[in-house]
């Protein structure tokens, strides 16, 4: 099942979009203004993107320049697809879009089956596979349903620690700090201490420790941790 993040603050254009998206099966997520779609998107793995240019925060040709760059320091990391859907129609708007990462583009007023369409054809020609898990060794993520197994066992966890294993899934073998984890994991909420990540990632630890005898989750002395893949 594909996941798709829709980046637009016109409500009534991303609800309709969303309908649609989800009679055809997709995940589908939102994104209002463009501060909140960078922390999503550099956080989680998506199939496609839509993006609006005149978004709040970052606009859309910057939400699109700052994840090319972000696949660029990654690497093996496969391009997650960009559809520019926007009112900016000139040919120098296209042009820039385009040129700056953006892999199609079609403007407003449009018909929702039209992206739908589109959207098919960008994982066709992005070999999406439309999964709905993160497996990594015995251990599997199921974005459906957000839950985590491991050699088939459910392992009971809370949210922000469901989303934090989510995260070390999706970015396997990287070291990230304390710090990176509380903006990348808790960006919602500007109020939680590092003192948080502490002890979300204690009990974490400690729940998987119960069903498997190496917790594949790493303390790098100094620097954070790791999830070995």
């Amino acid at each position: 099942m594909a996941k798709i993040l829709i980046v637009e603050d016109e409500m009534d254009i991303s609800f309709l979009l969303k309908v649609e998206l989800e009679a055809e099966g997709y995940l589908v997520e939102l994104a209002e203004e463009g501060n909140l779609a960078w922390d999503l998107m550099s956080t989680y793995q998506y199939d496609v993107i839509i993006l609006d240019w005149q978004v709040p925060g970052y606009n859309g040709i910057e939400l699109c320049a700052k994840l090319r760059q972000l696949e660029s320091q990654k690497q093996g990391s496969a391009p997650t697809p960009v559809l520019m859907l926007t009112g900016r129609g000139t040919i120098a708007d296209k042009t820039c879009g385009l040129d700056t990462g953006a892999d199609d583009y079609l403007t407003k007023p449009f018909d929702t089956r039209e992206v739908a369409a589109r959207v098919r054809a960008l994982l066709r020609r992005f070999g999406g596979t439309g999964t709905n898990q993160i497996v990594s060794a015995d251990m599997v993520f199921d974005l459906k349903s957000k839950s985590l197994s491991i050699a088939g066992q459910e392992v009971k966890l809370l949210p922000k620690e469901l989303a934090l294993v989510e995260f070390l899934m999706r970015n396997p073998n990287q070291v990230f700090s304390p710090e990176a984890l509380l903006e990348r994991v808790w960006h919602s909420d500007s109020q939680v201490a590092i003192g948080t990540v502490y002890t979300t990632m204690k009990t974490l630890r400690k729940k998987i420790s119960e069903v498997k005898e190496l917790c594949p989750i790493e303390t790098v002395h100094g620097l954070g941790y790791r999830l070995k893949g």
